[in-house]
């Protein structure tokens, strides 16, 4: 693309990424001022509360057929198979232990920051079908990414995840096509509403709190994490013949930062919480600066 493409196409990635930034900067500002933000009450508000209904209302509103929805599904779990292999590869080459890493390399942002991305980018098509990817990651961090982190399988968290039940909700009226009573669907519309601002200012305020005690682990991770997730999303779209929303969806969904659950699990299971959260921090400044990119050659 020339140049005056490129400066053409500049206005159209600022109203896309602006916002996620502005939402971020303002959590990290406020907690910078000493303002309170009890993210452990936020978090519960949109993990229990705002994400269910997000996705409930999104998968009920919006005009997405089931299928691309599947298969979006199931390009999500492809994808997250060949990051966890290239991972695992690594982590064994520098015997590192993968209680403590494998996690951070495996799980990114789709949450705070691959949602908000998608609908700006891509719409509310964009938002389903980055939701569809965040129920598949949701699945699998509160399985298998405790599993790795516990080293134990606790299979059962699953059924404590609010998320999957939306799913499992919505899924009568997205294959019908039904819609549901207009107080359920207002009322999740409503709760929907305030979920990805919070989920943003919640990510600032991570940011502004958390420290990097290793500099150059913290970057080398950080780096193999945004690689890897970005060349697994690549490949996967290239080999299911995905073209338009849902090549966007998944090369954005499956590049985003290591995720800050990741930091909270390793805190709770002593995996080398420290570095964990050194990895959060940087890998999430790089993907700011390298945002335009991604959304030039994702969009």
């Amino acid at each position: 693309m020339n140049a005056p493409d490129l400066v053409a196409v500049f206005p159209a990635l600022g109203a896309v990424i602006a916002p996620v930034l502005v939402g971020a900067f303002l959590g990290y500002l406020w907690t910078r001022l000493g303002r309170g933000f009890d993210t452990a009450m936020v978090s519960d508000l949109v993990t229990q509360i705002g994400t269910p209904c997000l996705v409930f209302d999104a998968l009920t509103r919006l005009d997405v057929a089931p299928g691309a929805l599947g298969t979006m599904a199931a390009a999500s779990f492809a994808s997250y198979a060949l990051v966890a292999a290239l991972a695992a590869a690594a982590l064994a080459l520098w015997r590192l232990p993968f209680h403590s890493y494998l996690p951070a390399l495996l799980f990114g942002n789709a949450g705070n920051m691959g949602l908000p991305l998608c609908l700006f980018a891509f719409g509310e098509t964009g938002l389903a079908l980055a939701i569809a990817y965040f129920a598949v990651a949701v699945a699998l961090q509160f399985t298998v990414g405790v599993w790795i982190a516990a080293g134990a399988a606790k299979f059962g968290q699953i059924a404590r995840t609010p998320v999957i039940y939306a799913v499992v909700i919505a899924l009568p009226f997205l294959a019908t096509g039904a819609k549901p009573p207009a107080f359920v669907a207002n009322t999740a519309q409503l709760f929907a509403g305030l979920t990805i601002p919070l989920m943003l200012m919640a990510l600032g305020v991570s940011l502004g709190r958390l420290r990097v005690p290793a500099l150059g682990r913290a970057l080398g991770f950080s780096l193999l994490r945004l690689a890897f997730g970005l060349g697994a999303g690549v490949a996967v779209a290239g080999l299911l013949g995905l073209a338009g929303a849902a090549r966007g969806v998944l090369v954005i969904q499956s590049a985003m930062p290591i995720a800050v659950f990741n930091y909270l699990f390793a805190l709770h299971y002593r995996r080398a919480p420290e570095e964990v959260a050194g990895m959060v921090v940087i890998s999430t400044l790089i993907s700011f600066a390298t945002l335009p990119l991604l959304l030039y050659w994702a969009m």
